[in-house]
């Protein structure tokens, strides 16, 4: 589902500094588009990461950060297994 910048403050919970930070940061990289930017449920499932991170564990932005691009790099590595596991020959 695509939504607004308003209907993801809306769903997300956070507020509009917060929003601004987060995509200053990059933790969040919606579509750009002609009308505004466009989120996904992917990233209120983000959004409502971080804010867990923050309020549940205590994490920290230079720690979010961290933990964000880790997060970022393991969702890499299982595509490309993915795609290795799909291209390779079967032994039947």
């Amino acid at each position: 589902m695509s939504m607004t910048e308003k209907e993801f403050l809306s769903h997300s919970g956070i507020q509009r500094r917060t929003l601004d930070f987060w995509l200053e940061q990059e933790w969040l990289v919606p579509e750009r588009t002609r009308s505004g930017l466009r989120f996904t449920d992917i990233d209120i499932a983000r959004a409502r990461f971080i804010q867990e991170l923050k309020s549940d564990f205590g994490a920290n932005d230079e720690g979010i950060d961290v933990i964000l691009h880790l997060v970022d790099q393991l969702h890499g590595l299982r595509r490309v297994l993915e795609r290795l596991r799909m291209n390779m020959p079967r032994s039947d």
